[in-house]
């Protein structure tokens, strides 16, 4: 038997599914700041799509946009597109998008949901036992980083956001350009 009333459930019924969809809305320009204390990365291990460990090292000196995700993820599949564009938009500046995927599946499930998404841009990355989330104490997905030329945190977003928009867009650039 629900511990809830009749009429606390007529409540929360929709109010949950309230919570669910605005979970998966694109962030607006305003939440995300540089924070104007960078922070170190810790060292981060996950595999390309070969299986070849890998971690931030081959990305170094590019500004680099780090997404934890998952196939299962509702958030995960609105922002998916975006980053793929932001990729597509500005790799020749010198950003990577490194989306690194937390499916306990691996790799099959990373490429049946590339395939159904149209991925045109972004490289697949591999963390199915979560150590990197759980080195950047990470609280749920996606959580992106952002991480300057120097190699340190200077933005973090936990949920969706629209990557590819005008104004974040202009935040990236100032971190490409050297700002």
């Amino acid at each position: 038997m629900s511990r809830l009333g009749p009429v606390r459930r007529i409540v929360a019924g929709p109010f949950c599914l309230l919570l669910i969809l605005l979970a998966g809305r694109p962030v607006l320009a305003d939440d995300l700041r540089l924070d104007p204390h960078p922070k170190a990365v810790p060292t981060l291990a996950f595999t390309d799509q070969d299986g070849h460990p890998l971690g931030l090292e081959p990305f170094k000196g590019k500004v680099v946009v780090l997404d934890y995700w998952a196939t299962w993820c509702a958030p995960c599949r609105v922002e998916f597109p975006h980053l793929d564009q932001l990729q597509g938009r500005l790799a020749d500046k010198g950003l990577a998008v490194v989306a690194v995927s937390l499916d306990r599946g691996g790799k099959p499930l990373v490429d049946r949901f590339y395939d159904e998404m149209h991925v045109a841009h972004l490289g697949k990355y591999l963390d199915p036992a979560s150590a990197g989330a759980t080195a950047l104490g990470l609280r749920g997905l996606p959580t992106t980083l952002v991480i300057d030329r120097q190699g340190r945190e200077v933005a973090r977003v936990e949920g969706a956001a629209a990557w590819d928009g005008p104004e974040i867009g202009k935040i990236l650039e100032g971190l490409l350009a050297g700002g």
